[in-house]
């Protein structure tokens, strides 16, 4: 079983990552964006709808992915697209879309800010 890990993490934090994981360190499978603000601009109620159905669900075309959402099947394009062009999900030679990860995690820490 796969688990994709959705973070929040500065560039010195990936560059350390990357690092460890050229030397031989396992990293797992992580999609680190650089603020809160752009993770939840991606990551919109409707497109985290579409990662939560692709979610070991194998590829699926647009159309049937619209179906499991609920949604017509325009804004699923649309929005497949945005989760595909930053590389959150895969685009098939066939065209079909596909996370290939049983199970996602997203992460968002608040922390109290300094006195």
């Amino acid at each position: 079983m796969t688990t994709l890990t959705i973070d929040v993490a500065d560039l010195a934090t990936v560059q350390a990552s990357m690092k460890a994981a050229f030397s031989g360190v396992p990293q797992g499978c992580t999609y680190s964006f650089p603020s809160e603000e752009q993770l939840l601009t991606t990551l919109n109620a409707n497109r985290w709808a579409i990662l939560k159905a692709l979610t070991g669900a194998g590829p699926l075309g647009v159309r049937a992915l619209a179906r499991r959402v609920g949604r017509d099947v325009k804004g699923v394009h649309t929005d497949a697209q945005v989760l595909a062009d930053c590389g959150l999900i895969d685009k098939t030679s066939e065209g079909k879309l596909s996370l290939p990860h049983d199970t996602v995690r997203l992460e968002l820490i608040v922390r109290a800010a300094a006195a």
